[in-house]
């Protein structure tokens, strides 16, 4: 197999942190407008909640240009946070902040998401690390989204970050998984015979109302993504 072929994507999902106190602090999408004048706009975005930021990598061949992007990401957002008195931070959940003190992006898309979901929305306060694949084709993305179920409890196990919530350490290694876990359409995806078998699936969920269109459900428009657990 050809790797030159693949691209990737990394997005990161930081924390907005108080120095002082360490409890999670909205920023008002300062953070989000200052960075914007410094990056590409589509690299920083704000996210449901007012207390974090997140940027995402360019198309990138390899993983050295990457890292480049993504330490460059970095070291941005860290300084531009810094200007304003607050801090970064990066961890499946946060240890002790609360979610229900927690601000909601004013944006269409997250009061969507909200009047939809509720407290299940609202109580979505976790961060993580996507990691994007691009491939050469859909046959191929479907192929290796079937090989890698068998991968991913290993791929869980190796990055657990989230003991704690609330200040309580909940007994789970990754609780960060348990919070998604109340969203609909998570956990190992399914496995498909074919491509057409992948699309008739997303086809029967427009069909029966549970989603509006194919990106609300990930399958392999998801291509393979890794978080921060």
């Amino acid at each position: 197999m050809d790797f030159s072929n693949f691209t990737l994507g990394i997005e990161e999902e930081y924390m907005v942190i108080d120095p002082v106190t360490r409890e999670l602090k909205s920023h008002d999408q300062k953070i989000v407008e200052a960075a914007s004048k410094i990056l590409p706009q589509d690299q920083v975005k704000a996210e449901m909640h007012e207390a974090v930021v997140e940027v995402g990598t360019g198309i990138c061949k390899n993983t050295d240009e990457a890292r480049a992007d993504l330490a460059k990401l970095r070291r941005t957002i860290n300084s531009v946070a810094t200007e304003f008195g607050l801090r970064i931070g990066a961890s499946g959940t946060h240890p002790f902040s609360k979610w229900e003190a927690q601000l909601i992006t004013d944006a269409p898309r997250y009061k969507e998401i909200v009047a939809e979901m509720q407290d299940t929305a609202r109580s979505n306060l976790i961060f993580g690390l996507h990691v994007h694949v691009g491939m050469e084709s859909r046959e191929l993305a479907i192929h290796i989204a079937n090989a890698m179920r068998y991968f991913l409890p290993h791929v869980y196990a190796l990055s657990t970050n989230s003991p704690f919530w609330e200040g309580r350490n909940t007994g789970f290694k990754s609780f960060r998984t348990k919070v998604f876990d109340k969203f609909p359409r998570t956990g190992i995806p399914d496995y498909f015979e074919s491509i057409e078998d992948h699309d008739n699936y997303v086809k029967l969920l427009v069909k029966t109302g549970c989603i509006d269109n194919a990106k609300r459900y990930g399958g392999i428009y998801a291509c393979i993504l890794f978080q921060y657990r």
